[in-house]
């Protein structure tokens, strides 16, 4: 596969997923002040002839670029500032500055001086807020209720004009940004990339410790420059209006929204600033090649192969990484990987663009190994080689790359934006990247055929720069790393052993499976109806053009009785799911790159399968599947990788983040059926190819189906490939054999410790809701949306008990709750407790004061909340697939729940409080070193949570 960019590299997420990018001077001119906003010379993106939206890019006085986006169907406005300055740029004797600024700035400005202003005013709205700082960007962004922008506007906009760098949060925020670093610093791939910092070029600004410290952020020696005054030093020389770039998407008209921008942003400070360029190579020529290996705290192993190449963000219209990464990266028959899996030697692979700087980058392709591969790492270098020459004979053929262009050509005719507040995001990054022509083509703009700007590329891939990064948990290091604490040894001007690469390598075929009918039929429905019914089966489904795409999203719940009910038959339909994707990779690769997406995941009930794509071949991909699930052959080498797989997740599960680890215990204490990974693993050890061919056929031969189907697709076709769906399936149960999942009472529970590895203490406090119905979900969502923002002010920023701190409303399946979570690196669970306990006498003394006035605002935010837009066909899916699985057949229960919220008044919501507070809550804590709870033997005769109180 390629890469995932958002995880990789800046450049490909760009490239992969950003719309929109900056102004080419002299394209656009900004409107001088008093000028009439008709006067405004902009430039027309080149668009999608399927967007609606409108767009202007303004350039201001100050030189700060701004991308304003009318999109008439959003019912949030999102905003973001990208800063082109980050990490990258910390004084060498202060490591993480650029990030403690980012943190700094949320604690108050001149005009709003309170901690809390600019969070509480967004949360009140029914919004969100956070940002990052990356190598060489700082990203603010947040979403909001409409009506409320202006509002967030001022607020926000202080950050960059009038920030307080309150010396009274100096040291809470550092300790803040200290248990963030404690909070990451057991996370493999900041282990492993400190590791390789020691082996790139250390006068490469990239290569140094960006997220800070106490230690690196302590306070200078005496007659120094106090912290507090580099704060605003590295802010006075690196914050400029020239270096920042803002987009907005918002339901309000283009005028509206400039006029929002000029009266609130043009005070930014011209300081004349240019964006850092980086003329230091990343990788010094005398070290490589490289062989660097590194032990892992998990259960896995893998090994990167990385390449120095120039930063390709200058030949974007080409694509040229794209282009070798899809054929590198490729899964399909005679593909590296599908020659790696037959041998025994990997389970996955990836390859794209890692630490570009806008000069330089590397090339990866990361490959995830079986415990044999970790013993033929040669063999598999000299496979990857093997490929490449393969490339290399083959040249860069012109048919490969207007297969990939029409692809990508597709993907932006029936481009689907996504929610605001990761557009904004997206935008704001990419402002300075691309010719405002290009701002929303960029990605997917792939020119006419030129070998020459691909060759270069390939040509670099070569065993001479190699740098070979193996991680794995047997690897003893002869030196630590810095920061992370990763053992490691390394050998420098290494000389590669000669290997044989496997047999069976071959390049891509031309691809079968890209659709050729891309019409539209335009149909719409109001809602999912009831189209067809067996005895064992139905289809629901809704025609819905809304998106203006020709795709379809199938969801099919194959069903049975046992599927959960004991931890055996758990990890049999895992292992039945796991078996059906890991057999049909190389077959359906070529369909994914179509934009023919399929997956089987088991749960509770059973297992789904889920279809998303072109209507055009979907029909030929489901046949497959099914064809696939019902008679294809289980062979020892799948469900050995499926094991494995398996067994690697919940040996780690200990080592997960811990609030991850706290959640999934309150789930296992609390909702029927669900069981400890522990109990997972121990029954999947003996599971063999018998016991699995046995199963299927058990678990085929007595299904109930629910079938959904939404997108471009008339009720005539739907009904005609869900009747081909049954007919190869048969089911015959009907829908009450299949046991409801079931939410219990939570009736005098110990304190539940999670079976953990972590160095860290927590404690989740769960209040539980006294039923299920939708009078109790109102009243706690509302009481939720109302402690969340204090809750972390008090305990994250004013009391610094950790960097995660987060309360709100938790429902589990449709039972309603309150979590408070806190995770600390220094503060055990009991003081925790204690800390939580005052915050609730607190927030007691709150809600006695609270009127209909102040509750107003929440109430609309919860509100608007449930009713939030879809913002593609796969959101508006899995929204109606979640509710059909807790019984909303009639596809109404958001719009009852939250008619039900705007009639929560003070009243009903102490009288909640007060039902809360009586009961005893249910404590998820620990500490290191803590014992793991038996939380199905303490849960085991727990009753069902009613549906009614006087149930």
């Amino acid at each position: 596969m390629t890469l995932s960019p958002p995880l990789v590299s800046r450049s490909l997420m760009l490239l992969a997923t950003l719309w929109l990018a900056a102004l080419v001077p002299g394209l656009a001119r900004a409107e001088a002040p008093g000028e009439p906003s008709g006067s405004v010379e902009t430039t027309r993106p080149h668009t999608s002839p399927q967007d609606i939206r409108d767009y202007r890019l303004l350039t201001l006085s100050n030189g700060l670029t701004a991308l304003l986006v009318h999109d008439p169907e959003a019912d949030k406005a999102a905003a973001s500032m990208n800063v082109s300055v980050g990490s990258a740029d910390d004084p060498e004797d202060l490591a993480g500055l650029a990030h403690f600024l980012e943190h700094m700035l949320f604690l108050g400005t001149a005009p709003f001086p309170d901690a809390d202003a600019y969070q509480g005013y967004i949360n009140r709205h029914g919004g969100s807020h956070n940002a990052f700082t990356a190598p060489h960007d700082t990203n603010y962004f947040f979403d909001i209720e409409p009506e409320a922008l202006p509002g967030a506007l001022d607020r926000f906009s202080q950050f960059f004009i009038a920030p307080l760098f309150n010396a009274d949060r100096l040291e809470s925020e550092r300790n803040i940004v200290h248990s963030e670093y404690q909070a990451r610093i057991r996370d493999e791939a900041r282990r492993e990339q400190d590791v390789l910092n020691q082996f790139l070029n250390p006068a490469h600004p990239g290569t140094g410790f960006s997220v800070g410290s106490r230690e690196t952020l302590a306070d200078p020696a005496e007659g120094e420059p106090s912290l507090r005054a580099r704060v605003i030093d590295f802010y006075e020389r690196h914050y400029d209006a020239n270096v920042m770039h803002l987009a907005l998407i918002a339901p309000q008209d283009l005028d509206t929204q400039e006029a929002l921008v000029r009266e609130r942003f043009d005070a930014i400070v011209d300081r004349d600033l240019e964006a850092p360029r980086v003329a230091t190579p990343l990788v010094l020529d005398e070290t490589l090649p490289l062989a660097l290996a590194t032990r892992s705290l998990r259960d896995r192993q893998q090994v990167s192969f990385l390449f120095p190449i120039p930063d390709p963000n200058r030949d974007y219209p080409f694509k040229p990484v794209d282009f070798l990464a899809n054929l590198l990266g490729h899964e399909g028959e005679g593909s590296l990987l599908a020659a790696l899996r037959e041998a025994g030697l990997a389970d996955a692979l990836a390859a794209g663009l890692t630490r570009d700087d806008g000069e330089n980058a590397l090339f990866a392709v990361t490959v995830s190994l079986t415990p044999d591969g970790a013993e033929r790492l040669d063999t598999i270098q000299a496979s990857l080689f093997a490929t490449i020459a393969r490339l290399r004979e083959a040249g860069p053929q012109a048919w490969r790359y207007e297969e990939q262009a029409r692809l990508a050509e597709q993907r932006f005719r029936f481009i689907q934006h996504g929610e605001p507040i990761h557009g904004v995001t997206r935008l704001s990054m990419s402002l300075a990247d691309y010719p405002a022509e290009d701002v929303l083509y960029a990605p997917y703009r792939m020119g006419e055929f030129a070998a020459e700007r691909l060759t270069p590329y390939l040509q670099a891939l070569t065993p001479e720069r190699l740098i070979r990064l193996y991680s794995g948990p047997e690897v003893e290091g002869e030196s630590t790393s810095p920061w992370f604490q990763a053992p490691y040894r390394a050998e420098a001007r290494v000389d590669w052993p000669a290997a044989e690469p496997l047999d069976g390598l071959s390049l891509p075929e031309p691809n079968p499976f890209i659709a050729q009918d891309l019409s539209l039929l335009g149909a719409q429905d109001e809602r999912p109806e009831l189209r067809l019914e067996t005895p064992g089966a139905r289809l629901w489904h809704q025609a819905h053009g809304g998106f203006r795409t020709p795709q379809v999203e199938w969801r099919l719940s194959l069903q049975h009785p046992g599927a959960s009910a004991s931890p055996h038959q758990a990890v049999l339909s895992q292992l039945l799911a796991g078996w059906l994707n890991d057999s049909l990779n190389e077959a359906f690769y070529p369909a994914r790159l179509a934009g023919q997406h399929f997956s089987a995941y088991a749960h509770a009930r059973g297992l789904t399968l889920s279809f998303s794509g072109w209507r055009d071949r979907q029909a030929r991909v489901m046949e497959e599947a099914l064809a696939q699930l019902t008679e294809g052959e289980i062979t020892a080498a799948s469900l050995a990788r499926v094991k494995q797989r398996l067994a690697r997740e919940w040996r780690n599960a200990p080592l997960s983040a811990l609030y991850q680890q706290a959640n999934r215990t309150l789930g296992e204490a609390l909702i029927r059926p669900q069981w400890p990974t522990a109990d997972l693993l121990e029954a999947l050890e003996p599971l063999d190819r018998e016991a699995l061919r046995t199963y299927r056929r058990e678990f085929l031969a007595a299904l109930h189906i629910e079938a959904m189907a939404i997108g471009d697709l008339d009720a005539t076709l739907a009904r005609q490939q869900a009747l081909e769906v049954f007919e190869a399936l048969a089911p015959r149960l009907p829908a009450d054999a299949i046991a409801d999942l079931t939410p219990l009472e939570a009736v005098d529970l110990p304190p539940l410790r999670p079976d953990s590895q972590r160095q860290e203490s927590l404690l989740l406090r769960y209040l539980q809701g006294p039923d299920r119905t939708l009078a109790s979900q109102a009243e706690l969502a509302v009481l939720g949306q109302l402690l969340s923002t204090p809750f972390y002010t008090r305990l994250r920023t004013e009391e610094q008990l950790g960097y995660i701190v987060n309360a709100g409303y938790r429902p589990l399946l449709d039972a309603p709750g309150i979590a408070l979570l806190v995770q600390s690196p220094e503060t055990g669970s009991q003081a925790i407790g204690e800390h939580i306990d005052a915050f609730l006498e607190t927030f007691d003394a709150t809600l006695a004061e609270l009127d209909d006035a102040t509750l107003a605002p929440y109430r609309q935010a919860v509100r608007d909340q449930l009713l939030a837009r879809d913002t593609s066909l796969g959101q508006l899916t899995d929204r109606l697939w979640r509710g059909l699985a807790l019984g909303d057949a009639a596809f109404d229960r958001r719009e009852r729940l939250a008619a039900e919220v705007m009639a929560v008044d003070v009243g009903r919501l102490r009288q909640a409080w007060r039902t809360l507070r009586r009961e005893p809550p249910v404590d998820v804590a620990f500490d290191p070193g803590d014992e793991p709870s038996d939380v199905l033997a303490l849960s085991r005769d727990l009753p069902p949570l009613p549906h009614h109180a006087d149930e």
